[in-house]
């Protein structure tokens, strides 16, 4: 159930965290979107990617490796300029984020303001938007980084106290008539279209736009049309159609060329695939174990509680009752290797004592669904008032790669020192992205923590051999990994054991969680 209900999440868009729509077809502005598509080459051949619940099926498709092996970003995004937005609804792939140039213009003057007040400030010039912002939130994004998009009011004329945080794109489509005006922004675009509309369309659409969203009158709207509008296409709109490569007449309506542009951006994405985890199976062999990894003592105490939640023949109870006890141990051990400071405090006898605190500003928790979150009430109970973060990572049924379908994290997360954590690790598949993810919004390496209850020596080596400085802690490790990449010995399946559930055949849940 609690799984469950992670997803009411995927409803929401806009609340200060970051809120990846990859298991709903639900669009939200500034936020990447699934759009219903054609198989692909990371696509079941037969069915939809499929995810079950007890209340209800979704229809899902996750975003793939856009790392390698050495976790550093190989596969740019492919950006999309456009004159006109409608594209976006003939592209057929998932993970698409719209970026939108209304995002970009300028905070306006008190004198500035009282001219737009008059529909005498003109909105269709090259210096009414921050080329420079633009350019930097832009390149960002291309990078697979995460970024925040400001939010402007056209009522008020000036930017909303929050932004917008997106993260995560195969195809990002920016959308704005002077898309192609600026020399650095050009750089950045993989793929230029101008949508050559109809002046009749275009003034209809202005006018539509201009009254329902923006609360202006007829008279203003064509007032601002004459005088600046159409001036300003003619001026600097409609001569960057020599830079496009592609011209589209008739606007959305040409079905011909947008199927072309579909097709040509398919091939482009599967020319960008990479493939990680059979590249993770046969590296690193017969290395030693890095200095990285910290193994815990396997007391008596611990060795017991192992031979406990590996025996098949342990009760759901049993295992439930023992895993609990090893993760409150392993969170202790881990927080061990947070940097601490000398402090002085003031006894209740009136003497100093001489003691050690977090260097740092905080800590938080993030989970790999869903059998790393079975080790959050363990943090909890060490951390208190510990933030918490959720990644979603799946293992596609054909490709047999890690996908990133969801991710929640709190603010301000490049502050922390944070705890990665999930039950077991086997390739390293799964918690290589997640440290990418992490990294993407700028946590330092060095600050981040991966907990494992149990690791085979291939997923030491995996993620110790792409991020050098994230600590890895663990209770055991294992040292084979079967062709199904299951550890052995093992644990078997965590998550299944934990929640006493059989997973359904056609999908996966986090393939660390799995012994996968």
């Amino acid at each position: 159930a609690s799984f469950c209900i992670l997803f009411i999440h995927l409803f929401f868009c806009g609340s200060g965290e970051d809120s990846l729509d990859g298991l709903m077809r639900h669009r939200c502005p500034l936020t990447p979107s699934l759009s219903p598509r054609k198989r692909t080459t990371s696509q079941s051949k037969t069915e939809p990617p499929l995810l079950r619940t007890n209340k209800r099926t979704i229809y899902t498709a996750g975003r793939p490796p856009w790392y390698n092996v050495t976790g550093t970003t190989f596969k740019e995004a492919f950006v999309i300029g456009t004159t006109d937005m409608h594209i976006i609804e003939a592209l057929d792939v998932p993970w698409v984020v719209l970026l939108s140039m209304d995002s970009f213009y300028k905070v306006l003057s008190k004198e500035e303001q009282e001219l737009a007040a008059r529909n005498e400030y003109n909105f269709d010039h090259p210096d009414a938007f921050d080329f420079e912002l633009l350019v930097t939130v832009l390149r960002k994004l291309k990078k697979g980084k995460s970024i925040k998009v400001p939010v402007y009011d056209f009522t008020s004329h000036s930017h909303r106290k929050e932004w917008k945080t997106v993260y995560g794109a195969n195809v990002v489509i920016f959308e704005g008539i002077l898309a192609f005006a600026n020399k650095e922004l050009l750089k950045l675009l993989d793929m230029k279209v101008f949508v050559d509309t109809d002046s009749d369309i275009r003034l209809v659409r202005r006018l539509k736009r201009d009254i329902t969203n923006r609360g202006r009158d007829i008279a203003g709207v064509i007032k601002q049309y004459n005088k600046f509008v159409k001036p300003a296409f003619e001026q600097y709109i409609e001569p960057t159609v020599q830079v496009a490569d592609i011209v589209v007449p008739r606007g959305g309506e040409n079905s011909v060329a947008l199927d072309l542009i579909v097709q040509h951006v398919h091939s482009q994405l599967e020319k960008r695939e990479i493939t990680v985890r059979s590249a993770l199976a046969s590296a690193h062999q017969g290395q030693p174990l890095p200095k990285t990894l910290s193994v815990m003592e396997s007391t008596p105490q611990v060795r017991g509680m192992h031979t406990i939640i590996r025996n098949k023949e342990t009760s759901r109870d049993e295992f439930i009752f023992y895993s609990k006890r090893l993760m409150r141990l392993l969170i202790e051990d881990a927080l061990s290797f947070l940097p601490l400071k000398p402090v002085s405090v003031e006894t209740p006898q009136g003497t100093v004592y001489e003691g050690k605190r977090l260097s740092g500003k905080r800590i938080t928790g993030v989970s790999i669904l869903r059998a790393g979150e079975t080790m959050e009430q363990a943090l909890m109970a060490v951390c208190k008032d510990i933030r918490l973060g959720k990644i979603l990572i799946q293992t596609n049924h054909d490709t047999g790669e890690p996908e990133l379908h969801y991710l929640r994290l709190p603010k301000d997360i490049s502050e922390d020192y944070v705890i990665l954590m999930d039950s077991t690790v086997s390739t390293g598949a799964a918690a290589l992205m997640a440290v990418r993810v992490l990294l993407d919004h700028d946590v330092q390496e060095d600050k981040i923590f991966l907990l494992s209850l149990l690791m085979a020596e291939m997923g030491v080596h995996s993620v110790a051999y792409a991020f050098p400085k994230v600590r890895i802690i663990t209770t055991a490790v294992d040292k084979k990994v079967n062709d199904e990449f299951h550890i052995i010995p093992g644990i078997g399946n965590f998550g299944d054991r934990y929640f006493g559930t059989d997973a359904p055949s056609d999908w996966y849940e986090s393939d660390e969680g799995m012994d996968y």
